[in-house]
């Protein structure tokens, strides 16, 4: 019987996956340059942790299951309560900032789209212990450096939603009520946002304060708000707050496009929030790569009011688009290629071990086990996209040499093991 792999699950053929740990690399190293630790969190964990985060909704769009002590769980539907979670109870005596780095799978029973599955992977840093704006510039720059180096085109959209709750605050929306209008703003229901604010008898001026702060982008956004008497300096500290981050983004070299209209719809975002955009029309509509923010979560986990800045990536998003073409993979393999004669056979399998096991300390190398003629062998070495082919005959055991052919042109050369990696690495550009 034939069985088919789950709906909204896929299966990652070499050629991706080698594409895939190139990303990965890339980020990695990234990360930890900027002085970021990796953690890792458990695949499932206990429901509460998700509903606490982001209310019992959420529970519509997770694998949840009750374990057989009768324990309710769920498999992560993202890793930002996790590594909270993980703070509070392992971390929250750390040096501070704790600044760490994670990549996992996580698990979404939602309808699978492009780019989009019920098995995704995120990539994602935190800065756990401060939400300051230099703080808050370090993330946004991080995520946009690894971007750059991906080779990703994107746009960084950067805002605050500290000014969008300051106004409704400035309208007499209650508390309460805040979240609602943000989740409408972030859904980008502007209709629904202006029933819902008539439906709690908001002015009708301050009604449209509201959708002209939400739709001002660009240079001259915090300007214009000022220009329309939306905001006022002397009294947003949210405000005040968004122009040091600015600057000091400015600092970093970092391009962005000011956009007052990103929110969030949950109240434990406190301030910066930014979302990165595949630019090219790749993904479609959905195009958001990278979403981040500053929140206090620890609080809610039994912590301490925490402050922390953070960003995810959607890592399947970005592999959709990541400028990596298949025949760039080929670079790395060599296929040692054992002549096998019947009068010398083994000596010469022997002699191919040994200089594959040299080889294999540079470079990806491997070696027929299936005792194939040269042809078939050459041929093999070609159908998986090999570059080079180290020949080990008779000949070249007594010479103690190996017969390197450059598969693309077909041209080779009697070298030395040792020459033959030094023109290897020449030809890898090592």
């Amino acid at each position: 019987m034939r069985i088919e792999r789950a709906r909204g699950t896929r299966d990652f053929m070499p050629a991706e996956m080698r594409k895939r740990r190139i990303m990965e690399e890339r980020m990695r190293e990234i990360a930890e340059k900027w002085g970021y630790e990796e953690i890792r969190t458990p695949t499932f964990e206990r429901s509460e942790l998700f509903t606490l985060k982001s209310g019992e909704e959420i529970l519509k769009e997770m694998y949840e299951f009750k374990d057989k002590g009768g324990r309710h769980l769920a498999l992560r539907p993202e890793l930002t309560a996790p590594v909270i979670r993980m703070y509070v109870n392992e971390l929250k005596m750390a040096p501070k900032p704790t600044k760490v780095y994670y990549f996992g799978n996580c698990f979404r029973y939602e309808e699978p789209q492009k780019a989009r599955y019920r098995e995704f992977w995120q990539f994602g840093a935190e800065i756990i212990g401060s939400d300051s704006p230099e703080a808050q510039a370090e993330i946004i720059a991080l995520a946009y450096f690894i971007v750059k180096s991906l080779g990703v085109k994107a746009e960084l959209h950067v805002g605050h939603v500290g000014l969008i709750r300051e106004t409704l605050r400035g309208a007499n929306v209650g508390e309460e009520k805040i979240n609602n209008v943000m989740r409408l703003i972030d859904k980008g229901e502007r209709e629904e946002v202006v029933g819902f604010m008539n439906e709690l008898g908001v002015k009708e001026e301050l009604i449209d304060d509201l959708i002209c702060l939400i739709d001002l982008k660009g240079k001259y956004a915090l300007k214009e708000a000022r220009d329309h008497k939306i905001v006022a300096s002397d009294s947003s500290d949210a405000l005040k707050e968004l122009e040091m981050l600015l600057e000091i983004l400015d600092y970093y070299g970092v391009l962005y496009t000011l956009n007052l209209g990103i929110a969030r719809g949950l109240d434990y975002y406190t301030g910066m929030v930014f979302e990165i955009y595949e630019a090219d029309g790749k993904l479609g509509a959905q195009n958001q790569i990278c979403g981040g923010g500053s929140y206090r979560l620890a609080a809610l986990f039994g912590g301490d009011d925490t402050p922390s800045t953070g960003f995810a990536f959607g890592f399947d998003r970005v592999a959709e688009i990541f400028p990596l073409e298949t025949k760039d993979l080929k670079s790395m393999k060599v296929v040692v290629v054992p002549v096998r004669e019947k009068n010398a056979a083994q000596d010469v399998v022997k002699e191919a071990i040994k200089i594959a096991f040299e080889l294999r300390e540079f470079f990806p190398t491997y070696m027929d086990v299936m005792r194939r003629s040269l042809s078939a062998q050459l041929s093999y070495a070609n159908s998986i996209n090999a570059a080079f082919a180290v020949l080990v005959g008779k000949n070249e055991m007594k010479e103690a040499k190996v017969t390197l052919r450059n598969l693309d042109t077909g041209e080779q050369e009697k070298l030395s093991v040792e020459e033959c990696v030094e023109r290897l690495k020449v030809g890898f550009d090592l």
